[in-house]
């Protein structure tokens, strides 16, 4: 696994930078992520979380352990046609293929619950990260150390919108073991960017991974919106 200077050499991905996500999750025009209680307690917060990441890392898995509710699943067979375009190499067990999305929900502490929308690996399916990433407080980039490569268009696409979010290096059982500095200079990370390792199949090792994105999401947008109003307040 060597240091990769370039990402976007190695693979392509969605381009382009776009504006500053909003603090707060774009749930549809029907939604009701939180209300506040009839007894006064402060009003319930629901945050949108991203999973992303290459084709067979795990992001289906990670969502369906740590969800408490049925997860909604959009997957279907893998085809022969589907081989002509999809690197099965590393996950050569895997059958199936989420063409949409996955969707779960987990209450990390009362009062606060996650939404969790599972990308599309493939790059035919890259369209949708425009639309599912509207709103998201972060992400988590799922990772393979045996195809680490194919988490660079994840990163390069969440680093180009501003969105924040940690890489999750999912540790398969086969897979040599790094550690979280290898890997970050592997993928050429920007300074402070965390990198942690889990278990996609275990929902504490998946909630610590959610409660290490939402403290980290949370610094970098205090830290945005002080620097915004700095100049103002120091005018006064």
């Amino acid at each position: 696994m060597g240091h990769h200077d370039n990402r976007t050499s190695g693979a392509s991905g969605p381009a382009g930078a776009g504006p500053e996500p909003d603090l707060g999750p774009d749930l549809g025009p029907d939604a009701d992520p939180g209300t506040a209680e009839e007894d006064g307690e402060l009003a319930a917060l629901a945050l949108k979380i991203l999973v992303a990441g290459g084709f067979g890392v795990g992001k289906t898995t990670l969502v369906g352990a740590v969800s408490e509710i049925r997860p909604l699943r959009t997957e279907e067979q893998l085809s022969e046609a589907g081989e002509l375009v999809d690197d099965t190499g590393g996950v050569d067990q895997k059958t199936t293929t989420t063409v949409a999305m996955d969707f779960g929900r987990i209450t990390i502490r009362s009062g606060l619950s996650l939404y969790l929308f599972g990308t599309p690996g493939q790059d035919r399916f890259w369209f949708l990260w425009d639309e599912l990433s509207q709103g998201a407080l972060g992400a988590v980039v799922l990772a393979d150390t045996r195809r680490l490569e194919d988490c660079f268009p994840a990163v390069d696409y969440f680093e180009h919108r501003r969105i924040p979010f940690v890489v999750a290096v999912n540790c398969f059982t086969e897979a040599r073991r790094y550690g979280a500095h290898d890997v970050s200079r592997a993928l050429d990370l920007e300074q402070g960017t965390p990198v942690v390792l889990c278990d996609a199949r275990d929902k504490d090792s998946g909630k610590e991974v959610l409660i290490r994105l939402v403290e980290y999401a949370g610094r970098v947008h205090t830290a945005r919106l002080l620097d915004s109003v700095g100049p103002q307040a120091g005018s006064v």
